[in-house]
């Protein structure tokens, strides 16, 4: 177990740094979209390539930046449900999560898009706009998007087990009071104050 979750740990450093990577691909998206708006306005003037670099790097972020949401426990997770649950079934319930739903997908996404990006790759497929980018890069984004979050995956799998077999923590539970739930306290500490002020 000692050398999984090693390996668990190595993925989840390549995750977080791809995942600050893509950070700052949103700041390089902001300023082309601004910088193309600015240009368009002042100097009536603008370009296809522009409009789809700020596509190409919207889907970078999404595609590429999933295993880092996974390793953050930043998806989509039904908490009011999984929050009744003890951490053994938390547990369990990814286990068989990854398994049965995101292995698969991850393994026809990546097997499907591969042979798109070969296609876009040796016909050198460009955009039909003028001005258009090349097509590529932005397929390849499919597979490697897929294999990232196939291999945080993996790495979320090995961490349930440790955690299962009594060999780590559990990673599911959460840090602390959500956002919302300081607010409300927040809000009942003032509402407080205010009644023994009166």
């Amino acid at each position: 177990m000692a050398l999984l979750l090693r390996l668990s740990r190595l993925i989840d450093s390549l995750s977080m740094l791809i995942g600050k990577f893509v950070m700052w691909l949103i700041l390089a998206a902001t300023l082309i979209s601004a910088g193309n708006a600015i240009i368009r306005k002042v100097f009536g003037t603008s370009s296809n390539a522009w409009l789809e670099i700020q596509w190409y790097l919207f889907g970078a972020v999404f595609m590429l930046g999933a295993g880092y949401a996974f390793l953050c426990n930043a998806h989509v997770r039904i908490d009011f449900i999984s929050s009744k649950f003890s951490a053994r079934t938390r547990n369990w319930v990814d286990v068989g999560g990854i398994l049965i739903f995101l292995a698969p997908l991850c393994v026809l996404m990546i097997s499907e898009g591969w042979p798109l990006f070969e296609r876009a790759w040796t016909s050198g497929e460009v955009s039909s706009n003028a001005g258009g980018l090349l097509r590529w890069p932005v397929y390849l984004l499919i597979p490697a998007g897929f294999a990232i979050l196939m291999a945080q995956g993996a790495s979320e799998l090995i961490k349930r087990f440790a955690f299962l077999t009594g060999h780590g923590p559990d990673v599911l539970v959460q840090g602390g009071p959500s956002d919302e739930e300081r607010l409300a306290e927040e809000l009942l500490a003032e509402q407080q104050r205010l009644k023994g002020v009166n």
